[in-house]
């Protein structure tokens, strides 16, 4: 995993400075920023997570079974819905083979709805190692306007069939799949508590999130750490400028080319997000030095764990390609947003 696409997952930047005083029990104002209302800030009320059902405990389970799925291959029968069979097709408009309308080794499941209509429908009924050619017709919007409303015959050669086989719901299936459960019954059960496990995370991200983008929406800046702003901005100028090369073009003309705006617009995009990147790290330090949210060697371990885990991530990956600063940058972040849920005021909509 790329360093540069880490960082902008993290959104965090580098900020160093020295907070002091405060103004109003629901507030606080430092030298470089004023948080008008932080403490108890009123969001809409965010609907509760409902009873876990057993439709929702089936679905999941499904689609665990689908992960697990593999390919068999057929050879005893011709192909059926469902099937993906690998094909080479040649397209012909009137005698002429036509830009596109060849492949080989096609991997082409039957109903995905991927080719014109009726050519999926053709292939089924066909054997392994067949030959035919299929009459068809292009869609008058087709997206090539060139092919739309047009004849076309297509030579399609069978070569192999294969089917997904989903495994069983079984003791062994469930073996498979979990750490805890030695039975269906026993994994029907862990299923339901990961799925109210799961609910709960999200009903407490929703109202973090409301929560921070209200104490942002309270926040003016006096002042900003250019220096910090300027590593954000500067980097992220230069990979457009960079590209420009890559593409033997001007750097004004690749941007208005690819963004559809001129340099000088870009630029200021980059920069405005830039300053909101500074500013939400401004906010954090600044709550967190206020209540005093500590964030010990222990704790930051058990933070990050728990945010790689839910990125899809390991934590070596993570800290093999960003800064240390920047992780703690962003696990703090996180133990402030966890304080605004246990702090704000849920208030139902009118």
């Amino acid at each position: 995993m790329k360093k540069r696409s880490i960082m902008l997952l993290v959104g965090a930047v580098t900020a160093s400075m020295l907070l002091s005083g405060c103004s109003g029990s629901k507030g606080l104002e430092t030298d470089e920023l004023k948080i008008s209302v932080y403490k108890g800030v009123e969001i809409e009320e965010v609907e509760k997570p409902g009873e876990v059902t057993d439709e929702d405990v089936e679905y999941y389970i499904q689609s665990a079974r689908q992960k697990e799925a593999t390919k068999e291959e057929v050879t005893d029968r011709p192909v059926e819905a469902g099937d993906t069979a690998t094909i080479d097709f040649t397209g012909r408009i009137d005698g002429l083979e036509f830009e596109g309308g060849s492949s080989e080794d096609y991997p082409l499941v039957i109903g995905s709805g991927q080719f014109i209509e009726g050519f999926e429908d053709s292939v089924i009924g066909h054997n392994a190692g067949e030959t035919y050619d299929w009459q068809g017709v292009f869609p008058e919007n087709y997206k090539n306007a060139d092919y739309a409303g047009k004849d076309v015959v297509f030579t399609i050669s069978v070569k192999s069939i294969s089917k997904e086989v989903v495994p069983e719901l079984d003791d062994d299936f469930v073996k498979s799949v979990s750490k805890k459960s030695k039975n269906v019954k026993e994994y029907e059960e862990e299923v339901r508590k990961q799925i109210a496990k799961d609910n709960e995370m999200i009903y407490e991200d929703r109202i973090a999130q409301a929560a921070w983008e209200k104490v942002l929406e309270n926040t003016e800046v006096k002042e900003y750490p250019e220096d910090e702003v300027k590593k954000i901005k500067d980097p992220l100028v230069e990979q457009y400028k960079t590209q420009a090369k890559d593409y033997e073009m001007d750097y004004e003309e690749f941007v208005q080319a690819q963004m559809g705006c001129s340099a000088e617009e870009l630029e200021k995009q980059i920069e405005d997000a830039s300053r909101d990147s500074v500013k939400q790290v401004m906010v954090t330090e600044a709550i967190a030095d206020k209540e005093k949210i500590k964030m010990t060697d222990k704790v930051y371990e058990e933070k990050l764990e728990e945010i790689a885990k839910q990125s899809g991530y390991d934590v070596e990956t993570w800290k093999s390609a960003v800064d240390e600063k920047e992780l703690k940058e962003m696990v703090l972040n996180v133990m402030v947003k966890e304080w605004l849920v246990d702090h704000c005021v849920q208030v139902a909509a009118e």
